[in-house]
């Protein structure tokens, strides 16, 4: 009789009148914190606008006193994001596909349409670039799609990609040796001391840490925004989660172009893309494998590969215009769209 009872208090507890009543509550809950969601999304952006400033000053300084190209140190130093891949590794460990997945291949889509589309709009990049590390771009963008064609992700695969990053990177290094990067009038009168190493890697190690505070409160304002709204769980994890953790990333895209240092914008993207896909998606795979829904390989994975493949061939060009960073920006708005119909 006791347990019976208990049954059907726990039935009343589930009832249409006690859930509804639990959504308004927490309707009533979110719609109260909006303000503060906005305020520290604005914060977070602020945060992240000055601390990118510091970033761009330490990498620009350290590849000075390396006799490293800047490019080379942008790409290897800034898509070491701590905080995708804790999403990643905590999501894949709870088991939801969506968000650990999402921080790779949504990130990625995330990082070339809309940082790069709209860094290009807003700062058109003008750059020479190593053919190599372009083509590293849609390389590892068709690499990513091994894990995916299993119903989960195999641990072997993402021991092969963690092979692939450590030889992307070195791939990247070997190509970028006495490349120009800039174009002559660019570099004109731009001959630089080389400052103190030790002062210039307190410089980026601050960026570093500030980006990733700033970057926090962005993902938290974000989710504060979104969250009364009834989304797929493959917008939140591909769309909304990867633009929550990456929103910096326009800015990061922006400043250095700016500054009139499109090598380190470029050199972010590309990083930011082969750290994504190679180390932050081979270590979810070796660490937390988790199931793979058919969405994924029907539109995250070709999406990805068709993003990855446009920006090459801009970027191989030696130039990303406003009109290429359009083009970039609409595969991404269409991918967000079709994210909320494709179940």
């Amino acid at each position: 009789m006791s347990s019976a009872l208990e049954g059907a208090a726990r039935d009343r507890s589930r009832s249409p009148a006690w859930s509804n009543g639990r959504v308004m509550h927490l309707g009533l809950h979110v719609h109260a914190g909006l303000p503060l969601a906005v305020a520290a999304f604005a914060l977070g952006i602020a945060v992240v606008v000055a601390a990118t400033e510091r970033l761009v000053d330490g990498l620009l300084g350290i590849g000075l006193a390396l006799g490293v190209a800047p490019f080379v140190v942008s790409a290897a130093l800034s898509g070491m994001e701590v905080e995708n891949v804790a999403v990643g590794l905590a999501a894949g460990a709870r088991g939801s596909a969506d968000v650990a997945l999402g921080t790779a291949y949504g990130g990625a889509v995330v990082l070339l349409c809309w940082a790069l589309g709209l860094g290009a709009m807003v700062a058109p990049l003008r750059v020479r670039l190593p053919r190599v590390p372009v083509l590293l771009l849609p390389a590892s963008a068709v690499a990513a799609g091994l894990p995916a064609w299993f119903p989960a992700t195999p641990r072997w695969t993402g021991a092969v990609l963690l092979i692939a990053f450590a030889a992307a990177l070195a791939l990247l290094v070997r190509a970028s040796r006495g490349h120009a990067f800039l174009h002559h009038e660019q570099v004109t009168g731009s001959a630089e001391e080389p400052p103190s190493l030790r002062w210039v890697i307190v410089w980026t190690l601050i960026g570093l840490a500030l980006i990733a505070a700033g970057g926090d409160l962005v993902a938290w304002g974000a989710d504060g925004l979104v969250r009364t709204l009834g989304l797929s769980a493959g917008f939140i994890g591909m769309v909304v989660t990867p633009l929550g953790i990456e929103a910096e990333e326009i800015v990061r895209q922006v400043v250095p172009a700016r500054r009139g240092r499109p090598d380190v914008a470029a050199g972010n993207a590309i990083g930011t893309v082969l750290w994504f896909l190679l180390f932050n998606l081979g270590l979810i795979a070796l660490i937390t494998p988790v199931s793979v829904p058919a969405r994924v390989r029907a539109l995250d994975w070709p999406t990805l590969v068709v993003a990855a493949t446009l920006a090459s061939a801009f970027l191989l060009r030696g130039r990303l215009g406003r009109r290429e960073g359009a083009l970039l920006l609409a595969i991404g708005l269409a991918y967000a769209g079709l994210q909320l119909v494709v179940r």
